[in-house]
């Protein structure tokens, strides 16, 4: 029979999750995390087949908790622009979970739609909110996601790494302003090719 584990799935996934989130994705090894449960890593292994496995966790439960702030903020927003203002907040409230979530090197990645695909129900839920509120059709509300997300990332990456910090109200001021911008190009070409 095996040993009954000493923590759970999700005490070990939260821990290492509290740990990545102050220092970074690197501090999650077996021996760190062990003593942040107070414990050896031995019991880590009783839950996890590796650190691979733990780690693909942990990067599942930093994405729930970007779905969860994006969903937050100002409910006077428009939602598309509330999700933009959120996730470059995200970048400068949750800087090493931003990083895990959006800085890690993707060989495999061929272009936006395999990032479209890591976001998931962020972007879905952020083209249904274009076409409702802004009357696009989804290759047009695709196309608009697709940049301004790009301007997004951007800024939320500056304030991940300290390169640059923003009030909040400047953030939203570079955003509309981005958004504005996009959705111009947008209707002048025809809404085909920004």
């Amino acid at each position: 029979m095996p040993p009954k584990p000493k923590f759970s799935r999700d005490e070990i996934v939260q821990a290492a999750l509290a740990l990545v989130s102050e220092k970074g994705a690197e501090a999650l090894t077996a021996r760190e995390l062990g003593m942040r449960l107070g414990s050896s890593a031995r019991p880590i292994f009783t839950v996890f087949k590796g650190m691979e496995e733990l780690q693909g966790e942990v990067r599942d439960a930093a994405m729930r908790r970007f779905e969860t702030c994006v969903r937050a903020g100002a409910p006077e927003l428009p939602d598309f622009k509330r999700v933009d203002m959120q996730m470059a907040l995200f970048g400068m409230r949750e800087p090493k979970l931003y990083q895990l979530l959006f800085m890690q090197e993707n060989r495999d990645a061929a272009g936006f739609d395999d990032v479209f695909g890591v976001l998931g129900v962020t972007a879905e839920f952020c083209i249904e909110a274009i076409c409702r509120d802004y009357g696009l059709n989804r290759e047009q509300a695709r196309l608009l996601f697709e940049n301004v997300w790009i301007y997004t990332f951007g800024v939320g990456a500056m304030c991940a790494t300290r390169m640059c910090r923003f009030s909040e109200e400047e953030l939203g001021r570079m955003l509309s302003t981005a958004f504005r911008a996009m959705m111009m190009l947008l209707i002048q070409s025809g809404g085909t090719d920004v």
